[in-house]
């Protein structure tokens, strides 16, 4: 007779544990990124809004109406106003705007406007594809979160000298969609100085697209043939000496 209390006691504490552990799990799947979410290397889709799509926005030729022509992305900066992009996209900085997050036909993050553009002389004074990089400033123009965009959307650390087969996530949008797109892929190097990447569907407007490292910008969609003439492969610049020179003037770093 004594022992059936304590075997009730026993089954009632094993199920009250298993139970523990069914509402654990369930929590815990709450939490897990779904792996169907994220497509596989190499595949093209469109990017989910989160904290990175947030940070990537296209550049618009005189505002929202104007059509988007380029890519853009916030990197961190003292001033906190700084973006990354191809030196072939900011030709003319005083009629770009940039627009985070943007999607169908929304700027949930506010209009920016680029107060200047910072490229190397070696692409002002001869297009040097290996100098298709380009950072500049932005102000607010409506709806921004404050004066600074990185305090909008955070910003990406800036990560040069990469090794030649890196794992890059690339977010961009081309010039016929109004929300972004995400491919991830081994790269390779092309050259020593031009890196490429096998990701389908980056067509025109994907320029100045973030190469992004373990979420670091390694780079941006341009360089050789401007980014490639072939929708499904890319290219970007290495990020060295002079690309790193170039993001320390653009963020005020002594």
């Amino acid at each position: 007779m004594p022992l059936r209390p304590a075997r009730r006691s026993a089954a009632r504490r094993t199920s009250r544990t298993l139970a523990a552990l069914a509402a654990m799990a369930v929590l815990l799947s709450l939490n897990m990124p779904d792996a169907g979410a994220v497509p596989p290397l190499g595949v093209t889709a469109g990017a989910i809004p989160d904290a990175t799509a947030d940070r990537v926005g296209p550049l618009f030729a005189g505002g929202l109406g104007g059509g988007h022509f380029c890519t853009a992305a916030v990197v961190r900066s003292d001033g906190r106003d700084v973006i990354a992009t191809a030196a072939h996209c900011v030709g003319d900085p005083q009629n770009t705007f940039f627009a985070p997050g943007y999607r169908d036909g929304r700027a949930p993050h506010g209009l920016w406007r680029l107060t200047g553009a910072f490229v190397a002389p070696d692409w002002t004074d001869g297009q040097d594809p290996d100098a298709d990089l380009a950072f500049a400033t932005v102000v607010p123009v409506e709806g921004g979160q404050g004066p600074y965009v990185e305090d909008a959307v955070g910003g990406f650390p800036v990560a040069a000298e990469q090794p030649g087969d890196a794992a890059v996530t690339i977010v961009g949008y081309p010039s016929t969609e109004d929300a972004p797109l995400r491919c991830a892929n081994t790269t390779a190097l092309y050259s020593g100085t031009q890196r490429r990447i096998d990701c389908p569907d980056l067509s025109s407007g994907t320029s100045g697209s973030p190469w992004l490292v373990a979420g670091a910008v390694a780079g941006v969609l341009g360089g050789h043939e401007g980014g490639g003439t072939d929708p499904d492969v890319s290219y970007s610049a290495v990020m060295g000496d002079r690309a790193v020179e170039l993001y320390r003037e653009a963020a005020g770093e002594d």
